[in-house]
């Protein structure tokens, strides 16, 4: 008994041992040392640090292991308390946003709801009456209505009169407020714009107002003095910015300041003029400690100096816009942003006007990049962002800059830089511009790398042309992962030997000549993903012994953006720029490249109509005319403008066989552009039709009879129900089916390829009907498909039918498609004998 007693006494003494031990500083300290070397050591670690620390001798290894599992505990739960904080604080500032987005929505609702009222009465007043005075009466009850906003007319205002400016100031002040917070504008959410804590905010448009507004507000983690220093600096951040000057800046008594503004901002195409603005800022700090700052367009109806014309360009007008700025609690700070202008659409050619009219537009170029420039900051000084090759962020986006505004300098060709017309050669397709004095905008930097002894310059070749039903972000994803299809590998050469001390003397393109491949390199990417910097390196193979020099690996700095689809008016754009392997921070840039831009229609007039017809007589072959019965009115119908410009280097005695070159080079270009477009225009399918029967295939209808009934006959089910009774009804339901059926050919000689798809199929591989025939089966499935399929291909040859396991396939544009089950036939004609496969890909979707 008392054996059992002193056995139960011990393992009792041992389990407290084992279940708690209490550290001493000392040995907490020793502990915490190890653990920020290495959260998680081995147990032999755990030994060795027991024998190292004489203060750690009386614990045993596994009460250590413990300690390191729970201090491991605890720092992951610090870490989650921590980000739920943050995301509570974000929580928190957006549900006062979305509070203050509900009130003014209120407020507008009861302007609306008066003014409706109001306008019964005056129609019912105006009903009533008898007498001929009954126009007089409807244009007299307008008059209160336009009374609500009157135009101010001020008299003209001294700029040396500080009291004059500060007058004007405060009135754009309240105007902007009354934008930025009230119901000054009809303003409607924008698509695709969900607010929460990791959006970029409520997004906002107008609608049925003097020129073109947005309006932004989102959460940033940065102070009101470090946002208003950012948005300060316009051209870091707005793409279209050329310059900003300010040319006077005057001190309020309010500590605030007063600064006269001249900007000049780039021609998004070779079509249309660039605009101007001359604009007083005014930057001041509100009751409440939030920090302002609004600005608008002086001129003679405003009051004010107005600025002298400049003959490049147009003057624009910036209405009353600007920036709130407040404090949020917790830190951080919370953003209105209202961008307002009056581009003057009716100087550009009518096909162009949209541009200059959609407010979409306005809020992807200025509104959006704003709050996405800051918010990019924001994590990369909190050390969110964590870039590879040793390069500085500041340094990324200074290289994402300098192509942009290479690209526009080249696409505008201002003559103050030093452009100058060069006459054509009898075709007004392509436009050549020179630049005999390139050091004046690319930089002393470039003289002794880029143009020989024997004097040169820089030539730009351009071209801009309507694109129809092509969606600009697919058309410039396609340019960017298959340059092979539209590039000239001895351009690419040339231009890159350009870089070198001693260029290629004569400079030759090669017809379809692209015989290396290219090798994408990640460089950068902003917040959201909508823009990419990355390295390409064009990998080079010698076309004959003579050519060994071509055959060095090139390498390109290349810039993609606006590849998001969903996006509702981004532009989408890739430039380029032939670098060496040293890659230096100041390398020299000579950018060219793509810049789609939507032209968004307006769907109340006759506009769209009348110039859709200019975009059809850019499409080449007899393939490209589309009947007029063809396109339903209602279908999809999306116009954009395409802008390519290329530049080269050139030595003077040389100018006219570059300019040959390059004029032949874009022609060539523009020529694989609109091939490309017209492959990847998505299919347009009335109620009224069925698919375009191919060369030498069957009609359609008999088609989709026979891959119905081939399938009952092997399977013993039905691939779907037939709802109708009319003679195009299996035509059209195989046509809508949900799931993607496609039909390749069985030859013993050749690769099967595919020669029917509904249109799931064609959303799939992300092609048409006329360019599914160059697709090969064995190039949409990967390794293990690929395999499963010759694994099963005598089984489906001898019994009919095979199901084929969950995978992968890839797209023609190269994106992976995963599907939960595919199911093969073979299709038997009338005489039952095979005809072709047919494959369904159940529930597929893109990775």
């Amino acid at each position: 008994m008392a054996l059992s007693m002193h056995n139960d006494s011990a393992n009792k003494q041992q389990m407290d041992t084992s279940k708690y031990v209490r550290y001493t500083p000392e040995q907490v300290e020793a502990l915490e040392r190890v653990y920020s070397e290495c959260p998680k050591p081995s147990s032999l670690r755990r030994q060795q640090l027991i024998r190292e620390c004489p203060i750690l001798s009386n614990i045993e290894p596994k009460q250590i292991k413990v300690w390191f599992q729970n201090r491991r505990c605890r720092e992951k739960q610090r870490k989650e308390a921590s980000r739920l904080q943050t995301v509570n604080r974000k929580l928190t500032a957006m549900n006062k946003l979305l509070m203050e987005e509900n009130d003014r929505l209120q407020k507008q609702v009861s302007h609306l709801v008066y003014e409706n009222g109001y306008m019964k009465q005056q129609l019912h007043s105006a009903s009533g009456t008898t007498t001929d005075n009954s126009c007089e009466s409807v244009v007299m009850s307008g008059q209160p209505q336009q009374q609500q906003n009157p135009t101010p007319q001020h008299p003209q205002r001294d700029a040396n009169n500080p009291a004059g400016l500060l007058a004007i100031a405060e009135e754009a002040l309240a105007e902007f407020l009354s934008k930025a917070t009230g119901t000054a504008v009809d303003w409607v959410q924008m698509i695709g714009m969900k607010p929460g804590p990791d959006s970029i905010g409520i997004v906002a448009v107008s609608r049925n107002c003097s020129g073109v507004a947005a309006r932004a507000c989102g959460l940033v983690s940065l102070e009101p003095t470090k946002v208003a220093e950012i948005l300060k600096d316009r051209p870091s951040w707005f793409r279209d910015c050329r310059c900003l000057d300010v040319l006077s800046v005057i001190p309020t008594g309010s500590g605030g300041t007063i600064e006269l503004i001249y900007m000049q901002t780039y021609a998004p195409t070779t079509l249309a003029a660039a605009r101007d603005y001359w604009t007083l800022r005014y930057t001041t700090s509100l009751e409440d400690g939030s920090l302002v700052m609004c600005e608008r367009s002086l001129t003679t109806s405003t009051g004010g100096p107005a600025g002298p014309p400049n003959t490049s360009f147009v003057r624009a007008e910036m209405l009353p816009s600007g920036y709130l700025i407040r404090p949020c609690e917790g830190g951080g700070s919370i953003i209105h942003i209202v961008d307002h202008v009056d581009l003057d659409a009716w100087s550009v050619p009518e096909v162009l006007r949209p541009l200059y009219e959609s407010s979409k537009i306005l809020a992807q170029k200025m509104t959006i990049a704003a709050l996405r420039h800051i918010r990019q900051i924001a994590q990369e000084t909190s050390g969110e962002i964590q870039y590879g090759g040793g390069r500085q962020p500041a340094v990324l986006r200074t290289f994402s800059q300098r192509l942009c505004r290479g690209f526009n300098d080249a696409v505008n060709g201002f003559a103050d830089d030093g452009w100058s017309l060069m006459g054509s050669d009898g075709v007004e397709d392509v436009t050549i511009m020179i630049n005999s004095s390139p050091n004046k905008f690319l930089g002393s930097q470039y003289g002794t790398s880029m143009f020989s002894t024997f004097g040169g310059g820089v030539l730009c070749a351009k071209a801009s042309m309507l694109l129809q039903n092509v969606p600009p972000a697919l058309l410039v994803r396609f340019l960017r992962e298959h340059r092979s299809e539209w590039a000239d590998y001895g351009v690419d050469a040339y231009s890159a030997a350009c870089l070198k001390a001693s260029p290629y003397a004569v400079p030759c393109a090669r017809p379809g000549g692209f015989p290396g491949s290219q090798v994408i390199l990640p460089l950068a990417h902003t917040v959201e993903h909508e823009e990419f910097l990355e390295v390409v390196r064009l990998e080079g193979h010698a076309f004959s012994p003579e050519d060994v020099a071509l055959a060095r690996d090139m390498y390109l700095l290349q810039l993609c953006s606006g590849v998001d689809e969903n996006a509702i008016g981004a532009c989408a754009q890739l430039v380029f720029a032939p670098i060496d392997e040293s890659f230096a921070d100041d390398a020299p840039l000579l950018p060219s490249g793509f810049r789609v831009i939507p032209l968004d229609p307006k769907t109340d007039g006759p506009a769209a109509t009348r110039t859709l017809d200019l975009a059809s007589t850019l499409e080449v072959g007899a393939g490209g005319a589309r009947p007029d019965g063809e396109a339903d009115p209602n279908s999809y119908n999306l116009r954009s403008v395409l802008t390519i410009a290329f530049q080269f280097t050139f030595e003077n005695h040389l100018r006219e066989n570059v300019a040959a070159m390059a004029r032949q080079y874009v022609r060539s270009v523009v020529g694989s552009v609109q091939r490309v477009a017209m492959a990847i225009s998505p299919s347009r399918l009335s109620s009224h039709m069925g698919p375009k029967p191919l060369p030498g295939s069957p009609e359609a209808l008999t088609l989709a009879r026979w891959i119905c009934r081939s399938y009952r006959i092997h399977t013993g089910g039905e691939l779907f129900r037939v709802d109708s009774q009319a003679g195009d009804a299996i035509l059209k339901q195989l046509w809508h089916h949900s799931d993607a059926i496609l039909c390749c050919s069985v030859k013993t000689n050749a690769s099967p390829v595919f020669t029917f798809a509904n249109q799931a199929g064609l959303d799939m591989l992300e092609t048409t009907l006329v360019a599914l025939q160059d697709i090969m089966l064995d190039k949409i499935l990967d390794e293990a498909g690929r395999k499963i399929l010759c694994s099963e291909f005598s089984k489906i040859m001898q019994q009919g039918f095979a199901y084929l396991p969950a995978g992968i396939c890839v797209s023609s544009m190269g994106r992976p498609v995963s599907y939960e089950q595919a199911v093969a036939w073979k299709v038997l004609n009338d005489d039952d004998s095979n005809h072709c496969l047919a494959f369904m890909f159940i529930n597929w979707s893109f990775v």
